[in-house]
């Protein structure tokens, strides 16, 4: 019986777009012949995962998992809203997100993880879209641990629970209780997704960010003819204003309008029964950043007709 090697089960993913485990049962069942194992997983209609692979997915749905001082979310992405209010798709995103507690959020790390119930992640996917028939894909996932505190979370637009269209975790470093911890950190969640601030305080907003507005800021005062001792000035005030838009701390806060976020972080510290430090917070919308294909509707029904 030949030997099936690491290579030989790379070899036919890349050809077929199976899963490790697929491939690696088919070269089994094949003897190690290529082309038999690529028409062993036709059969059974595991590479339909490869033919799917060029399409747009932009749906799905977003998942948090939390567990003690530690939470991820996640984002799992198929072509259609109707694939995100599929059962199956929901318990796999949800169980890929309590996996990333323990692997991280690298994605890479997450696709190689065990899957519960045998194979791993990748796998999983991989046979979903078999069975489903859409393009699947774990676009990305991030992680927020804090030493003494609480992790809030909120999901928006939930479909299940812990997962929905936004995802927010945030990191609340606090040696006060854990349970008024945990309704402060909902409510600053809920302010993250309503708001989308870039960072906590300014110094965690890209350079990159803060030079292109000081650029336009700069180009808009300069046109208006005013001295260069002017245009500087007026460029400082700009980009405190900018810092105020989008860093945390310094929003008005969602909840009570006359405060900013680290006004009512302070006012509740007495209630929480110790400081209250935000160290950092992650916001996933679904799909955002993806540029979705624009379909011709009436294209494809004359296409249906004539096939």
């Amino acid at each position: 019986m030949t030997a099936i090697t690491a290579a030989m089960v790379k070899d036919l993913r890349d050809k077929t777009g199976a899963g490790m485990m697929d491939c690696k049962t088919a070269l089994a069942e094949t003897n190690g012949d290529i082309e038999a194992a690529i028409d062993w997983l036709r059969k059974k209609g595991i590479t339909k995962a490869a033919k799917k692979a060029g399409r747009t997915a932009a749906e799905g749905l977003v998942a948090i998992a939390v567990q003690g001082n530690k939470g991820v979310v996640v984002e799992v992405n198929s072509e259609t809203d109707f694939v995100a209010r599929n059962t199956e798709f929901q318990e796999m995103v949800t169980t890929i997100a309590t996996v990333a507690l323990t692997t991280g959020a690298d994605v890479d790390a997450v696709k190689a993880a065990a899957y519960p119930g045998g194979g791993t992640v990748d796998d999983k996917i991989q046979a979903t879209v078999a069975k489903i028939g859409e393009h699947m894909a774990l676009r990305r996932a991030a992680a927020i641990a804090v030493s003494q505190g609480v992790i809030g979370s909120y999901i928006h637009t939930q479909i299940i629970p812990g997962a929905g269209k936004i995802g927010v975790i945030v990191g609340l470093e606090s040696p006060g209780n854990a349970d008024e911890l945990v309704v402060l950190g909902r409510q600053i969640a809920m302010h993250i997704a309503a708001s989308s601030p870039l960072a906590v305080d300014p110094s965690g907003v890209d350079p990159a960010v803060v030079e292109r507005e000081k650029s336009v800021l700069t180009e808009k005062a300069a046109a208006s003819g005013k001295p260069a001792n002017i245009v500087e000035k007026i460029v400082e005030s700009g980009v405190k204003t900018f810092f105020k838009e989008v860093c945390l701390l310094d929003q008005p806060y969602i909840h009570d309008g006359g405060k900013t976020v680290a006004q009512a972080l302070k006012e509740v510290e007495g209630k929480v029964g110790g400081a209250v430090k935000i160290t950092g917070f992650q916001r996933f919308a679904l799909g955002e950043g993806i540029e979705k294909e624009e379909s011709d509707f009436a294209a494809e029904v004359l296409a249906a007709a004539k096939g």
